[in-house]
């Protein structure tokens, strides 16, 4: 068995991979590699997300990718939760909106059908607009799956505002804000971003755990 620093993410979201290299500058110690650097068929990796829950999706994504290239591999599964929406869209959130019979969007076009659909839906709805976003984490290791969990709570808005991030940023405003993550810097919204808080999480249970990254 070799040691190793590398991670790779399960995912080919461009935009989630540049958030996830950017979190972890901050842990040095690993190397993160983009999943299309190691693994060929990329587009597949998201047929894996057929389940209920975040964290059954997020360690289905790392088997997938982990078994095919034998590093380390680290998926998240992410969703929107609206408490008027009865937590909706929450698991369905990357697929929120439906794609016209016979058509597929492009992940822009999914991403402002999904924003679209989701303001719609709310504006029946009148009252909180609390929300929350959470973001489950799997780490696939030696067939070992190791899971945390991070949550930003904030608000959705009425429109959309700013030009950053991706999914549902741009009107999505939290806690103690008032500005939307897409009115952010990378920098700032990775200071308090679900997915900054996971990985903390994450990386704390594998140094209080001793757990070592190894490839076989």
């Amino acid at each position: 068995m070799r040691q190793t620093n590398r991670v790779v993410l399960a995912t080919n979201n461009r935009g989630k991979t540049e958030e996830f290299k950017a979190l972890f500058t901050n842990y040095p110690e690993y190397e993160i590699l983009a999943a299309n650097e190691v693994i060929q068929n990329v587009d597949k990796i998201g047929s894996v997300e057929t389940h209920k829950t975040y964290a059954e999706n997020a360690a289905a994504k790392a088997r997938l990718v982990g078994n095919a290239c034998h590093y380390p591999s680290l998926a998240d599964d992410t969703g929107l939760e609206v408490e008027a929406l009865g937590g909706k869209p929450g698991v369905e959130s990357h697929r929120f909106a439906k794609s016209p019979e016979g058509s597929s969007f492009s992940r822009a076009e999914q991403d402002k059908a999904n924003v679209e659909l989701l303001l719609s839906e709310l504006s029946k709805k009148p009252g909180t607009r609390k929300a929350q976003f959470v973001c489950h984490l799997a780490l696939f290791i030696e067939g070992v799956v190791i899971t945390s969990k991070g949550v930003l709570e904030g608000v959705i808005l009425d429109a959309p505002r700013g030009s950053n991030g991706f999914g549902y940023d741009s009107v999505f405003v939290p806690k103690g804000s008032k500005r939307t993550l897409a009115e952010m810097s990378n920098t700032e919204k990775n200071l308090i971003s679900h997915r900054a808080r996971a990985i903390h999480e994450l990386v704390n249970q594998l140094k209080t755990r001793g757990i070592a990254l190894a490839r076989t």
